[in-house]
């Protein structure tokens, strides 16, 4: 028997406030594979993202997660199920080195039965982070903190993970070793959800890609048919910065 998606929005729609944000969404993520969610400027993607995580409530529609339905749940309860958010932020404590960020990270994770393995994973998927382990957080350059904070997400190997803008404000060559480490984690069965600005890089890992406009969607298909979306809404893979939404 087939298993139930790592991820369903049904019919979702959410607000802020009196501003409504999303109008009747409908996405599935499938267990092992990758969805791009791409949009223009302030199309509802990082909403999107936040309403899979449980940070915000949807107004109407169901949120479920492996087959279950947790729609309104806490994200401590989301998280409980395996589905890790990670985006630009760095949740960091400037004061401790790498590796106490690290070890404090997977000894609060319910998912982690080993620390020393969950270490060792982080170290693989980042190598510069165990050549700075005794180097305080705070002292690191923003594309480190960057990684630091993904490798915490990524080392307690979630059922999903959800990355919204990842590459912002990153270095290309840190971009690249930051999608190479989200390649990594699906290879090992890992859902992901890619909210992002960088097409080439999104589409390159994507099994699937789903656009969003004003709130609802307006396309799912193959990568490939990304060019065939017009009316302003996106432009080609070489043109990035055409898909910018703030958080």
């Amino acid at each position: 028997m087939t298993p139930p998606p790592a991820l369903q929005l049904e019919d979702v729609s959410a607000s802020y406030g009196s501003f409504r944000a999303l109008f009747h969404v409908n996405l599935t993520v499938e267990n092992g594979s990758a969805v791009a969610l791409i949009g223009a400027n302030g199309a509802g993607k990082s909403t999107v993202a936040r309403v899979a995580s449980g940070l915000i409530r949807p107004s109407s529609g169901r949120l479920l997660i492996s087959g279950s339905d947790f729609t309104g749940s806490a994200p401590h309860q989301i998280a409980r199920t395996g589905v890790a958010l990670a985006n630009e932020g760095r949740s960091l404590f400037a004061s401790l080195t790498v590796q106490e960020n690290l070890s404090l990270a997977f000894r609060n994770a319910p998912s982690v039965t080993d620390p020393d393995a969950a270490m060792n994973s982080a170290f693989a998927l980042f190598p510069q982070l165990e050549e700075r382990c005794t180097q305080q957080a705070g002292t690191l350059s923003g594309g480190e903190q960057r990684i630091l904070t993904l490798a915490r997400v990524m080392a307690t190997k979630p059922q999903l993970l959800i990355a919204d803008e990842l590459s912002l404000g990153l270095a290309p060559l840190v971009t690249t070793q930051v999608y190479e480490a989200l390649a990594t984690i699906r290879d090992s069965g890992c859902a992901l959800l890619i909210v992002e600005q960088h097409l080439d890089h999104a589409l390159a890992l994507a099994d699937e890609v789903v656009a969003i406009e004003k709130g609802e969607i307006t396309f799912r298909g193959d990568p490939a048919d990304v060019g065939e979306v017009t009316g302003g809404l996106l432009l080609p893979s070489g043109h990035p910065a055409a898909i910018d939404e703030p958080t």
